[in-house]
């Protein structure tokens, strides 16, 4: 057995400072439930009380209301972490960008 294997508990990350478990594919899935209920449930809550700043910052305050769902996923998931703000951009501009290419993919030409 390779010794270094065993000890490596953290997975290659697309993003610099977001960093995965070994068993990926299981906290990847549930960090996914995690983020699409609090983006079902807790977003709208929280556009609806920042929609003035937002408004005044053209839209700039809605990334970082996402980018701290995105912290705040990884302090309270087992195996995800994320090292700090920038990281947690960063992240929840890629999930972002991937639910939008995956939505116009699967979205059903009227």
């Amino acid at each position: 057995m390779d010794s270094r294997r065993s000890r490596d508990t953290r997975a290659p990350s697309f993003v610099p400072g977001i960093e995965i478990a070994s068993d990926a594919f299981g906290t990847a899935m549930i960090v996914a439930a995690f983020f699409g209920i609090l983006n079902a449930v807790v977003r709208p809550i929280i556009l609806l009380i920042a929609f003035p700043i937002t408004i005044l910052t053209l839209g700039l305050f809605f990334l970082r209301g996402e980018c701290g769902l995105f912290w705040w996923i990884g302090s309270f998931v087992k195996g995800f972490y994320v090292a700090g703000f920038v990281p947690a951009l960063l992240g929840s501009l890629v999930v972002s960008a991937t639910a939008f290419i995956v939505d116009k993919l699967l979205s059903s030409k009227e």
